[in-house]
């Protein structure tokens, strides 16, 4: 289980992407989101075949990438309505897709959550 500060968000974003692209390309796809690259929050990016994972975060000293292949399966996303570029989940759901378990199957039950 990843342990996260809760001011750390977690973002996927939708579309696939080439997973030749290092830092800068990362980076460059995250400000396309609209997100800040450098504001510590992690992005998981999927490539098309869905086998391959790279999170994306600045850790205070410089930008890191997390990298994970799979030998078998793939992994999946959470659906998002259309038009959507990037959805927002817990670390909780984070794990769960590089665990492999399918969020669309998996029940959540009802949770205080702080407004």
């Amino acid at each position: 289980m990843l342990t996260l500060p809760q001011s750390v968000r977690i973002y996927v974003a939708v579309d696939p992407v080439d997973m030749r692209k290092s830092h800068h390309g990362l980076a460059a796809i995250v400000q396309n989101l609209g997100l800040d690259p450098l504001s510590g929050h992690l992005v998981l990016f999927t490539n098309k075949r869905g086998n391959l994972a790279k999170i994306l975060f600045f850790d205070r000293t410089g930008l890191a990438i997390l990298f994970k292949r799979l030998k078998a399966g793939t992994f999946q996303l959470p659906r998002v309505q259309e038009g959507q570029t990037r959805a927002e989940i817990d670390p909780g759901a984070l794990a769960m897709i590089l665990e492999g378990i399918d969020l669309r199957s998996a029940v959540r039950r009802k949770r205080y959550r702080r407004p």
